[in-house]
């Protein structure tokens, strides 16, 4: 739970009321390697701090083909944002491509504290022009950059993720296909 609360406290203080109230909500869990933290279809509920791990975010296209949209390496929160603001079926399954440990809470639990906490309501709002920020430059990179210059900016945000988890995931998160990625390692050795 300290890693948690470092966590929060680097994006922005937290105060000792807060964080009382806030460390009683959250319950730690595992997630197996490939188990699902969010599924598609659902309404979602639950929002966690992933301590320990690598989570992928996905989406399966009409041809069956899943494609990843991102990866969350520990520390990072995982949970799926847009069905948890909207109340809509989520689009976005979240799955974990490692053994994880996770502190997890139901996101009302969150929302509740916002009336009465305005540093976590400010937390709040920071983290969500942060994935605002990191959402649109994956956009323009995905719109502008050649698969081999995306790759290099991929390397630089993910730099140990190569190692830890299989190469077709790097490269669906790339838009390209595991041949075309083993192409660019080959150039790039």
């Amino acid at each position: 739970m300290q890693e948690l609360y470092n966590y929060l406290n680097n994006i922005t203080p937290i105060s000792d009321q807060t964080w009382i109230l806030l460390k009683d909500i959250f319950v730690q869990k595992e997630l197996n390697k490939h188990d699902f933290f969010c599924k598609t279809d659902k309404v979602a509920t639950k929002i966690a701090f992933l301590q320990e791990g690598i989570v992928r975010s996905f989406y399966i296209n009409k041809q069956g083909q899943e494609l990843n949209k991102n990866f969350f390496v520990a520390p990072a929160f995982i949970g799926a944002y847009s069905s948890l603001i909207t109340q809509m079926p989520n689009q976005l399954a979240q799955q974990a491509l490692t053994n994880c440990i996770i502190w997890e809470t139901d996101y009302a639990n969150i929302k509740a504290l916002y009336n009465t906490c305005p540093d976590l309501e400010r937390l709040g709002r920071l983290m969500a022009e942060y994935y605002f920020v990191e959402k649109e430059i994956r956009e323009v990179n995905l719109l502008s950059l050649e698969a081999k210059d995306y790759y290099e900016v991929f390397k630089k945000q993910f730099p140990t993720l190569e190692q830890q988890i299989p190469l077709y995931h790097i490269a669906s998160f790339l838009g390209i296909t595991a041949t075309q990625l083993s192409r660019i390692r080959a150039e790039k050795n």
